[in-house]
């Protein structure tokens, strides 16, 4: 069903008029002595970790707390300092102790982390437990391994510096963008010749810098969920497929706290609460990344008498200066300091001016920190209702949510934290302002964003591309929902992601584990054949003749095992060059969303291109007739392997990217990361797989020793009963415990 929803009427509101300058930016990292519950010693008595085959950690507590201690350690013993300088980071004061080439990120850390000290209070009180927990942890095996970590580093870590990683600042990538393009209109309206370098604050280009490490190109997840009447067993099931960098710091792990929750999932790397997959006895879900417009700037005219002042509404509004101020210390004991000083308007902050307007940013996002007390509610939730009503708070500012749970529901909401706009989306440019009512008040409402609920078909799908496309046995009105979400897109990734499961076959768990590594190459599949008709229209040469002969016997897909791949990637990405983007000849339809794009649309280009991949091939030692896994490999560790699988663009599901090497091989190093399945039975039951391994440290035994299961597609079984976990035991212990 299109834009469902169950029951209630709560919307999350934030109004603009309540907004106002940040909080000064202080780093507050003291608290109160420790009680005796709170003890390193006493965390460590309540809670046993089961270390299981590939290292997984079962985490057994008697309370939050102790679960946060124990998740704190183990995140630290197989990521070393990694998790401890993480949270020197956030809270903004890494260049304090590295220098002053490092202070570009302590400027959004001191203000995250000023809001973690005025609102952690008011936090939940098992949230708040989990926080001081993991903080401890982190502490603790600091404490006791000092050599891991550098000799800056104290273990004073608090709640409130493992809350700043869940708190949301305004965008300053998004205040970059705006000055940027802002600039360049400026500059043309005045005719000059050259644009000037826009000018922003040092740590707004560090802001876009890191956004720009997430390729929408290559990065992203796929998900799906099936509901009884498509799965053999008559029980749900969900699968989770993310593909970022392989530095993302996926991090699986089992935790049950007595009488309180059990949960399996994904415990990202650095804070107490990164889960973006998993699942308990009644329900999981599955992210996906979308990515809507969240910052909206807003042009309003400077008072033309009182400087410091805008005019709106015929008033004077006065603006007011926020400064934050890092300092940083050099290898060689010198040391110094600098600030950022920005204007606020009660909207938000002040992004740029000329002689009549001030910019001002505003972004929902700005000052939310609940995430983590949304994601406990998540993971303790035992039906749809109680799930669905916990995601109308919307402290997790984005992603779909892929969703399946043991009752046999599916369901999929595109969760977004975008303002609710009194006027059509300006892109990067400004909205004119001469009245509040002008501007948003209120982020949209919740009932105004997709959901779909156990629609027909029994499935729904998610591969990062627009919520019109969730199953295609429904059609999403655009009439019902928020006007600024992105334009309708349906890209060869998603296009096989329908291919792979709509329909009304059963499906055994095993099925979707083995539809899930899929090599098929759907590009292939809509542009070989122009593509040899060019070959044939054209002179041929004895390489192109080779050419036709290697790509007519290929089975077009990307399996470690077959040849003509190479070759046709090499192409793909010459002709994708010299047509700037993707040329076909003929161009995605929505009219016709599985079965457009195809063809070759610049016949010549097209063989100029695949002269070009002979040549470059030959260059870097490459046959164009090679293996696909001869060429593309997985080398982590002691592991060096055949991989099947291709990027996202080239229409895989089974989505991997590579890196070339100076032999001519391409090894993954984005792309499928921790992927499970699981079927909702009276016990979950699934499989999961960790590419890159639970450690990051090269010498420990879980570095790479599901890469090699990883590369020949295969997944481990997720141990959840409790005679599963004792039988695959390799270590017991207690977390801190000298």
């Amino acid at each position: 069903m299109t834009n469902r929803s169950l029951g209630g009427t709560a919307v999350a509101i934030v109004l603009l008029a309540s907004w106002a300058a940040p909080m000064d930016a202080q780093v507050v990292t003291g608290v109160a002595p420790a009680s005796s519950a709170d003890t390193a010693k006493a965390l460590s008595a309540r809670v046993e970790v089961v270390r299981t085959e590939y290292g997984i950690p079962h985490i057994y507590a008697e309370d939050w707390k102790a679960f946060g201690f124990a998740m704190g350690w183990v995140q630290s013993e197989d990521y070393g300092d990694q998790v401890a300088v993480g949270i020197v980071r956030r809270r903004g004061e890494y260049g304090r102790y590295t220098g002053r080439d490092s202070i570009r990120g302590d400027f959004a850390g001191r203000e995250a982390h000023a809001v973690a000290v005025a609102r952690y209070s008011s936090l939940e009180p098992r949230v708040r437990a989990v926080y001081e927990g993991f903080a401890e942890g982190v502490n603790e095996y600091a404490r006791q391994n000092p050599d891991v970590f550098p000799e800056w580093l104290v273990p004073n870590f608090t709640g409130v510096d493992a809350l700043t990683n869940d708190v949301y600042t305004w965008s300053r990538g998004d205040a970059a963008a705006f000055v940027r393009a802002q600039t360049r209109r400026e500059s043309e309206q005045m005719g000059q010749g050259n644009t000037p370098a826009p000018a922003y604050p040092d740590s707004w280009g560090h802001a876009e810098e890191l956004a720009s490490t997430f390729d929408p190109a290559v990065d992203g997840s796929n998900a799906w969920a099936l509901d009884g009447t498509r799965t053999a067993s008559g029980d749900a099931i969900l699968l989770r497929n993310p593909h970022l960098s392989w530095e993302a710091g996926y991090y699986e792990a089992h935790v049950q706290i007595r009488g309180d929750m059990e949960f399996y999932g994904d415990f990202r790397i650095g804070g107490a609460f990164g889960i973006i997959g998993g699942f308990n006895r009644h329900l999981g879900w599955a992210t996906t990344n979308n990515s809507p417009s969240y910052s909206q700037v807003y042009a309003v005219q400077l008072h033309p008498s009182r400087d410091g002042h805008l005019l709106l509404d015929g008033n004077a509004v006065a603006l007011q200066d926020s400064t934050i101020t890092v300092d940083w210390i050099e290898p060689d004991g010198s040391t110094g300091q600098t600030s950022e000083t920005v204007r606020w308007s009660p909207w938000g902050p002040v992004v740029h001016e000329n002689d009549e307007y001030a910019f001002v940013l505003t972004d929902p996002r700005d000052g939310q920190y609940r995430r983590g007390e949304q994601l406990v509610k998540m993971m303790t939730a035992e039906s749809l209702e109680e799930w669905l009503d916990v995601m109308r708070m919307r402290a997790h500012a984005s992603s779909n949510f892929t969703y399946a749970d043991a009752h046999g529901n599916i369901a999929l909401y595109y969760n977004a934290r975008i303002p609710s706009l009194p006027h059509e989306p300006t892109g990067d440019s400004a909205a004119i302002a001469h009245s509040r009512s002008d501007m948003w008040t209120e982020v949209a409402a919740w009932e105004s964003l997709p959901l779909y609920v156990n629609p027909p078909g029994g499935y729904v799908q998610q591969a990062n591309d627009t919520p019109d496309f969730i199953n295609l046995n429904v059609s999403l009105d655009r009439d019902t929902v928020a006007q600024n979400l992105p334009e309708a897109r349906l890209r060869l990734r998603s296009q096989l992601s329908f291919a792979l499961i709509h329909g009304d076959s059963q499906l055994s768990l095993e099925d979707v584990v083995e539809l899930k590594h899929s090599p098929r190459m759907l590009a292939a599949e809509r542009m070989l054949d122009d593509l040899l008709a060019v070959i044939d229209a054209s002179e041929l040469t004895p390489d192109l003749q080779r050419a036709r002969s290697i790509l007519g016997d290929w089975d077009r897909t990307a399996a470690a095992t077959s040849r003509g791949g190479v070759l046709f990637k090499a192409w793909f990405n010459t002709y994708m060059q010299m047509t700037d983007t993707m040329e076909y000849r003929v161009e995605w339809d929505r009219a016709s969303p599985t079965q457009t794009p195809f063809g070759v649309g610049r016949p010549g280009r097209a063989l100029a291109a695949l002269r070009l991949a002979l040549e470059d091939l030959a260059d870097e030692g490459v046959a164009p007739d090679a293996r696909w896994g001869d060429v593309h490999r997985v080398v982590h560790g002691d592991v060096d392997a055949p991989v099947s699988g291709c990027e996202g663009a080239l229409g895989c599901f089974r989505t991997l990217s590579f890196t070339s090497l100076d032999d001519g091989r391409r090894v993954v190093n984005r792309g499928d990361g921790w992927v499970f399945a699981v079927e909702f039975g009276e016990q979950p039951r699934g499989y999961s797989i960790l590419a890159y391994g639970q450690s990051r440290l090269e010498d420990s035994p879980h570095h790479d020793d599901q890469a090699a299961m990883f590369a020949r597609d295969e997944m481990k079984p997720m141990l959840w009963r409790e005679e599963q976990i004792a039988a695959a035991a390799i270590r017991r212990y207690r977390p801190g415990a000298r």
